[in-house]
């Protein structure tokens, strides 16, 4: 008669939730094509302490002059023809993002993956910060639909000019800002809506 034995019981680990210091960057790319390495526009701005110590805005000169959104920006290859190219804004901008816990952006998988694509057709080394978006912390928060920026930003009444890539980072990062006030902490954020890694190019 085989007698059962029980398998010990495997203790699992607690997760370990990183160590936040308050300090996070809303981000918001335009392109000028379907090309996701087309980026012509980017603005980054810090957050720290629930205050916006830095703003940082460049028009950027994209690979091709093949301009197809100047109707949702207002961005011609006139106005960036002279610009630099993103390769010579990366270690300005890798500056501007170091030391931050997160990137929040509006729709963040498409931000993500522009700045992913303009990294790997320079050979630059992408940021490892995670990214979260407000469309679902607006959601989370107030229960707001639809959810495009213009929306919360009415919602909420933050100042916007759509489309203008300062003024949409500097609205995601309100909403972040209104968010916390609100008594959403970033960690638990991050824990819940922050973006799956994206997957590695093979």
């Amino acid at each position: 008669m085989s007698v059962e034995t029980k398998k010990p019981r495997v203790t699992r680990k607690p997760v370990v939730m990183p160590v936040l210091r308050g300090r996070f960057a809303a981000i918001d790319f335009e392109t000028a094509d379907y090309e996701r390495n087309s980026a012509c526009s980017v603005s980054i701005v810090i957050v720290e302490n629930l205050k916006v110590v830095e703003t940082y805005t460049r028009l950027i000169r994209p690979p091709s002059r093949n301009f197809v959104f100047t109707y949702i920006h207002g961005i011609t290859w006139n106005h960036v023809k002279d610009q630099p190219s993103f390769c010579d804004i990366w270690p300005e901008f890798a500056r501007k993002l170091e030391n931050v816990d997160f990137l929040a952006a509006h729709n963040a998988s498409f931000d993500r993956s522009v700045l992913k694509a303009c990294c790997e057709s320079t050979g630059h080394q992408n940021t490892s910060s995670p990214f979260l978006c407000t469309v679902k912390v607006a959601r989370a928060a107030w229960e707001i639909f639809p959810t495009k920026l213009s929306d919360v930003a009415l919602k909420l009444q933050i100042p916007l000019q759509h489309h203008d890539a300062e003024s949409d980072a500097t609205a995601c990062a309100t909403i972040m800002i209104k968010a916390r006030e609100k008594g959403h902490t970033y960690e638990e954020l991050l824990q819940k809506h922050a973006l799956k890694p994206s997957r590695a190019k093979v």
